[in-house]
């Protein structure tokens, strides 16, 4: 197999321009000799070790005992069906290819496909990409892709860093992509209309209309895509025969915390290669004018404040698409999602769905718990704590977010305080405090 040519998420290998090598180059030589620290790194250990071994089956290979390793629930479970993956020869409307994820892991399978497709999160490296043979061996490993994989992993797509992305197609009756047609890449700023080109949808959602459940009917005149056809679908098996999959479902609810997952972990490693960077260059620029203080410089402060506004601007979701629900999943994801909380005193969680024009009741991401945002350098997340302070007591001044209403802004401090490890003392403290 030719290694490098991973793709997760829907969007065709290298038929995208990428500006990989020249937003990339300052780090990549640290990226690719750096000893990545992510789930598949730990799991690789203890097969190595002999603590573990995955289990192989006819039916789905290492998928099943991969995903409970790792961690990843199958009600995760997504079907994409646009031919997306290195492995496209063996993926068609007919014979979608299923994703499985949890915060920090992405699984792709084929049916009858060579590997299993995998990307792990490093919380400083991003996105470290993985393949492994759907073989029965005696020991198998997991196989690192490296340079070959950024061609289309660290471009404009994903901000420039390793990541994943979500991307939405007209695909036409063999799943192809019909390119002239236009794609969108989907986070959740995107509006559902132009959502899930490409891929299977289960679930209901009102009067909205999305892409997702068919093809381009007239290759000629793409772009007249049909909205109205192919929605609230329960059932996928009219599509396709679902048998062969872990699961009937391509959850909606699971493909939108996807989306929103996905950028937001682009973002939070961006915001940690920036940052480095910024104080990488106050430590030469000071120390070749000989003016080492160890105070942050205005030049460094500027670059962390614009790392730290696009941030939290995604964190708590200001720029969230709303849509007219309610929005309902056909697997068991939402109720598992939630459950895992944490739960504040009240019993709130920042994972608690709302699902009737936006996703969350609690308007800040799930991921302010992840391992990669506490592994942002010291400084700068001292910086982006003192700035989520400033807009939660609702001291920030700017328009940038106000649609944040102050009962949203209490409870999410709430909440904070009483799940977040690691927050400044001044937290815990008289709103009026001092940063």
């Amino acid at each position: 197999m030719k290694t490098g040519l991973f793709l997760v998420f829907a969007v065709m290998v290298c038929l995208w321009p990428t500006t990989a090598q020249s937003q990339f180059d300052w780090e990549l030589d640290v990226y690719e000799s750096a000893r990545a620290e992510d789930p598949v790194v730990r799991l690789q250990e203890k097969l190595d070790s002999g603590g573990l071994e995955l289990t192989f089956d006819k039916k789905h290979g290492y998928l099943l005992s991969v995903l409970q390793h790792l961690g990843v629930s199958t009600s995760s479970q997504m079907l994409v069906f646009s031919k997306t993956s290195f492995q496209r020869p063996a993926i068609s409307p007919r014979k979608p290819r299923a994703l499985y994820f949890s915060e920090d892991v992405y699984v792709g399978w084929v049916q009858d496909g060579d590997v299993l497709e995998v990307a792990s999160t490093d919380p400083k490296l991003g996105s470290i990409f993985y393949t492994l043979q759907q073989r029965k061996v005696p020991r198998p490993g997991f196989r690192r892709q490296n340079s070959e994989c950024l061609q289309c992993h660290s471009g404009g797509l994903t901000l420039g860093v390793p990541g994943v992305h979500v991307r939405s197609v007209h695909p036409d009756d063999n799943g192809l992509p019909i390119l002239r047609a236009g794609t969108f890449k989907t986070n959740h700023t995107s509006p559902l209309s132009e959502r899930w080109g490409g891929w299977y949808v289960s679930g209901t959602h009102g009067r909205e209309q999305h892409m997702g459940n068919q093809t381009v009917l007239d290759r000629e005149r793409p772009e007249e895509f049909d909205r109205s056809k192919e929605g609230n679908v329960t059932d996928l098996s009219k599509y396709f025969d679902t048998s062969p999959y872990v699961t009937p479902h391509s959850d909606i609810v699971a493909l939108m915390i996807l989306e929103h997952q996905a950028h937001l972990q682009n973002l939070i490693t961006s915001a940690n290669y920036h940052a480095q960077r910024a104080l990488r260059d106050q430590e030469t620029f000071g120390r070749l004018a000989g003016e080492s203080t160890g105070e942050l410089s205005a030049s460094t402060i500027r670059r962390f404040e614009h790392a730290s506004k696009r941030l939290l601007k995604y964190l708590l979701l200001v720029e969230e698409a709303t849509f007219r629900g309610p929005i309902v999943g056909t697997s068991e994801f939402s109720e598992q999602f939630m459950k895992r909380g944490p739960h504040d005193k009240k019993g709130r969680s920042l994972r608690d769905l709302d699902l009737s024009h936006r996703i969350f009741k609690y308007p800040c991401s799930y991921m302010i718990y992840s391992a990669a945002f506490d592994a942002l350098p010291a400084l700068f997340r001292k910086h982006v704590y003192g700035h989520l302070w400033e807009i939660l007591t609702s001291t920030e001044k700017g328009a940038d977010f106000s649609r944040l209403t102050k009962a949203q802004r209490e409870a999410i401090l709430e909440i904070l305080r009483d799940t977040k490890e690691g927050l400044p003392a001044y937290w815990h403290g008289p709103r009026s405090a001092s940063l």
